[in-house]
């Protein structure tokens, strides 16, 4: 049962065409993932099949009935609404219902508004669906929901406006870039919640890890043509490899014969226009197989390096913290050469100002950073290329230099420069705001290399980086000769280069872990389950000494006999107070009664369970 039918779309800007005459289908069911190099039109493909930008030509079919939403690469919200209005911003029975009790909640309405609220939630079975948002919400850290959108940052955006499809739950969800924004925890526990949902989804991602363990449908654009893999990312991986050598030698053997045809063609003119038409024309077909191209358009890196001392850069009890929130605290390492180092931890917990102390961008409170005389570093930071307005893209690189030292003495122009990592001399003239996310990042990333740094720093590098530029990026990365600071929350990446970790453990606590992410992960799990397992022994212990009791002292008989007339007086008190709430209209005593009988029902609670426990060794 297909949701979705695409059938000969195209779109063009101008004399450019995005994308043309595609066509695929997606099944109830089917987890897709969508790829393509930067610039293709990957982004405007997903808003031409939800209407936001529509194909010049072709149809997008939906099944009749079905529920669709679409997490584009920007947030669009009310900046007036709260988060509580924006989440619940829906018109179905439900959403309404948990609106109306959050509301509720928020305010401390009065007994009587709070119960018809509760009433409309167990009308409509609204507590499972209440509860799954509950959860979104605080996995995603948006907890302060009469917070107002337009204080919240770009990466909170982002997080609530992924908030808002989750909770929809639609049957089919289109996703863009779901997991820039996003720390390691919050990826893994979306890909947890994607796995196990029942929705239908499209998505474009970078993060291969995402792709492996969600997706069982793989779409690949390139060249113009769209190729669909059933399978997981490796699949593909694998599918890829085995089309491209058989396009080497269909190609290979199409030009062999192609020779030979010229050969024919050329010693026979007269027999163009006679009875060996048909062989000339099946040449003109030959002619087009034999010059498909072969030649990987794959970017290259191989920018110089400044050279590097023996002295790095030192830490020596460094300490930094922001409004009484302590963010590193008594910090030392050396750094030596050519070492790679991840940085991981939650949002917030202080890498991005650990970055600004390494490149002395501010300044710690205590301690102090020494950084050798032959360092240059290069900063590729999360806000991207900083372009003047009305700036070409090849004013921007000339801005640094018309000529670009490579490794072995070789030289290269701006233009060529721009060419090697695919910006072709048509684009290279066009205005950067024209260009897409990622190709605005590939720019970046070029100007970052072109200074020749010999200590690099990626701040969150693989945001809106296609894939087949990571993998040149890692490569080059691989071999470089400098050091390497990263900051990502893409876990392949981090696996793929560094060689130990530095992990913020929050309360400007870091760590230096002697291995990659995964290893991370591995230890972090392990010594979870190590403190589990002690828990366990503790409690059988205390298991252990309690079976052993067989009677009960004399002061435990008083205390057992006490404990059923102490536990009818408090539900009588309880009864006795939640009739007040039902009647009480002023704010502040509506809060001081339902704060009163929550500790009278936690009295309760535990009066019971020690009569329970008592009542075992009454004899």
């Amino acid at each position: 049962m297909n949701y979705l039918s695409v059938e000969k779309v195209s779109k063009s800007f101008g004399v450019r065409n995005i994308y043309e005459d595609l066509s695929f289908g997606i099944a109830k069911g089917e987890k897709v993932g969508l790829i393509a190099k930067n610039g293709t039109g990957k982004s405007t493909l997903l808003r031409g099949l939800t209407g936001e930008d529509p194909p010049d030509t072709g149809e997008v079919i939906y099944r009749n009935g079905i529920t669709v939403r679409h997490l584009a690469q920007e947030q669009i919200f009310d900046k007036d609404k709260s988060l509580l209005d924006t989440l619940f911003d829906g018109d179905t029975p439900v959403l309404e219902a948990i609106k109306e009790y959050e509301l509720c909640i928020a305010e401390a309405a009065d007994g009587e508004k709070l119960q018809r609220a509760i009433d409309k939630m167990d009308e409509h079975q609204a507590w499972d669906y209440e509860a799954r948002a509950k959860e979104i919400l605080y996995k995603l850290q948006l907890s302060d929901l009469e917070q107002k959108v337009a204080v919240l940052s770009g990466g909170q955006l982002k997080r609530l406006g992924l908030a808002v499809e989750l909770i929809n739950d639609p049957d089919l969800l289109i996703l863009d870039e779901p997991t820039n924004h996003l720390d390691i925890e919050m990826i893994e526990w979306l890909e947890s919640f994607l796995m196990n949902s029942n929705m239908t989804i499209l998505m474009v991602t970078h993060d291969r890890f995402f792709l492996e363990r969600i997706c069982d449908v793989i779409l690949e654009l390139e060249g113009g043509v769209l190729y669909r893999h059933k399978g997981n990312y490796s699949y593909y991986l694998q599918m890829k490899g085995e089309r491209e050598e058989n396009l080497t030698a269909v190609t290979m053997k199409a030009r062999s014969a192609m020779r030979k045809e010229l050969d024919w063609i050329r010693r026979h003119p007269k027999a163009r226009g006679t009875k060996a038409k048909y062989r000339v024309n099946a040449f003109e077909d030959l002619k087009k197989v034999a010059s498909t191209n072969l030649n990987s358009t794959e970017m290259k890196l191989e920018i110089n390096i400044t050279r590097m001392g023996s002295k790095v850069v030192e830490f020596h009890k460094v300490s930094k913290g922001y409004e009484g929130k302590n963010l590193i605290n008594d910090f030392s390492y050396v750094f030596n050469r050519q070492e790679r180092v991840g940085i991981v931890g939650p949002n917030g917990c202080g890498k991005s100002t650990f970055l600004n102390l390494l490149t002395k961008k501010i300044d710690p409170d205590k301690g102090k950073v020494v950084i050798g005389d032959t360092v240059k570093f290069g900063y590729y930071t999360q806000s991207g290329l900083q372009f003047k307005k009305g700036q070409k893209v090849i004013d921007a690189v000339r801005e640094i230099s018309d000529m670009i030292p490579l490794t072995k003495g070789q030289k290269l122009t701006a233009a060529q420069m721009l060419e090697r990592f695919l910006f072709p001399r048509d684009v290279q003239h066009d205005f950067i705001e024209k260009l897409s996310g990622g190709e605005k990042r590939r720019l970046h990333l070029l100007k970052v290399l072109m200074e020749n740094p010999n200590f690099l720093i990626l701040d969150e590098p693989t945001n809106d980086l296609d894939i087949f530029t990571l993998s040149v990026l890692e490569e080059y990365l691989l071999d470089f000769p400098g050091v390497v600071v990263i900051v990502s929350h893409d876990r392949h990446f981090m696996d793929k280069l560094v060689e130990h970790t530095f992990t913020f453990e929050g309360d400007g606590l870091i760590r230096d872990f002697p291995g990659n992410y995964s290893d991370y992960q591995t230890k972090k799990k392990q010594q979870e389950k190590e403190a589990k397992k002690q828990i366990k022994q503790v409690e059988k212990k205390v298991d252990v000494a309690s079976d052993e009791k067989v009677k009960l002292t004399y002061a435990e008989k008083i205390e057992y006999e006490k404990l059923e007339g102490e536990i009818a007086t408090l539900e009588e008190k309880k009864g006795s107070m939640s009739e007040k709430l039902t009647t009480c209209n002023d704010h502040t005593e509506l809060l001081a009664l339902s704060n009163e009988i929550g500790e009278i029902q936690q009295r309760i609670e535990e009066k019971t369970e020690r009569w329970i426990y008592l009542a075992e060794y009454v004899s």
